[in-house]
């Protein structure tokens, strides 16, 4: 990447001319200031941030981007990166990308601003930011995935088996009697490209059950856009009989929806949620949950980037995730009155 040597020579003048048009530019003429500016933008340059405490030797800061602050499995992901980096005396950055891979870019940029030696990197949704951290790693900064990796993403990753998570969601409800069971979010390739929503129809069909249209809609993982969707689909001249809800935040919003709607947990609706967070347990009825290992997988991402920064090669892993059973989910009214009759 350029330096600011680059944009000295470029724009005729000498370093400290360059240094200070960006720190004072009120103490330069105009043509001076606009030469230093246009040679900036023409070699997309970034300011070191860290340059003097770096001569020492390699940096000992790590980026971590999270998806949202809100959703406490990164909060707690982040805890645990950060103790783990601690130990080994290293200090860490924290990003959020809102999911998106278009404001992961501006993160990814402050973050280099920094000096960061790796990335623990969360990807946003979307082909933005592929180049740059492409840029990145060309430029000897480490990159780990975790949580979410984009379709053909050559970086080692840490992550939950997403497909047999959703697979046990599905073959629990399905032993229950539910047939019409429905995802809080259909798989979209830049806005919801989880592998969660996209495996679920498939794994609907290996046991002959179907998504009904009406079902599959385009969301994002947040508890509002739950909420409005839970709401769309119980006004359903056909509901379905179980939800699941695919993060931790979706399964609050699913459940102020019922609730909100004067609908019985689970005599009206069954409801399966990701994330063992502390409520799921607190309300009447506790929530069947699928747990992530967040604390496991946390640990890893971190000692593996540490193995990396140390010259080490290391593996993808991919953790077990695994169902809670708890009230939420009983037998459909359906499938109670056909044992009946």
């Amino acid at each position: 990447m350029a330096t600011i040597q680059d944009v000295a020579r470029l724009a005729g003048v000498s370093p400290t001319t360059a240094k200070r048009a960006l720190r004072e530019p009120d103490k330069l003429t105009p043509d001076t200031l606009a030469r230093v500016q246009a040679a900036v933008q023409t070699l997309a340059y970034e300011p070191d941030q860290r340059a003097g405490s770096l001569r020492g030797g390699q940096s000992r800061t790590i980026g971590l981007t999270v998806a949202s602050i809100v959703e406490p499995f990164f909060a707690e992901f982040a805890r645990t990166v950060s103790r783990t980096l601690g130990e080994a005396g290293y200090t860490i950055i924290i990003s959020e990308i809102e999911y998106t891979a278009a404001r992961e870019v501006k993160e990814l940029q402050r973050l280099y601003g920094q000096r960061v030696a790796g990335i623990l990197l969360r990807p946003g949704y979307g082909p933005e930011s592929r180049a740059y951290i492409h840029r990145l790693v060309s430029k000897g900064v480490h990159i780990l995935e975790y949580d979410y990796v984009p379709p053909g993403s050559p970086y080692p990753h840490v992550n939950v088996d997403h497909v047999g998570a959703i697979r046990q969601a599905v073959q629990y409800l399905h032993s229950l009697g539910h047939r019409h069971i429905a995802a809080l979010g259909t798989y979209h390739p830049l806005i919801h490209p989880e592998t969660r929503s996209q495996s679920f129809p498939a794994i609907m069909a290996e046991l002959g059950l179907t998504v009904l249209p009406e079902y599959q809609r385009v969301t994002l993982l947040t508890e509002e856009t739950a909420f409005r969707l839970t709401h769309e689909l119980m006004a359903l001249p056909t509901p379905p009989t179980a939800i699941i809800a695919l993060a931790g935040t979706q399964g609050i919003g699913a459940f102020r929806a019922i609730r909100e709607r004067g609908w019985k947990i689970p005599d009206d609706i069954s409801l399966v949620t990701f994330d063992n967070y502390s409520w799921t347990s607190l309300v009447t009825p506790p929530v069947t949950v699928i747990e992530q290992p967040v604390h496991d997988m946390a640990v890893t991402a971190a000692r593996n980037m540490i193995a990396l920064l140390e010259g080490h090669t290391v593996t993808s892993q991919v953790f077990p995730a695994n169902l809670i059973p708890r009230q939420s989910c009983a037998p459909p009214r359906s499938a109670i009155s056909s044992k009946v009759g």
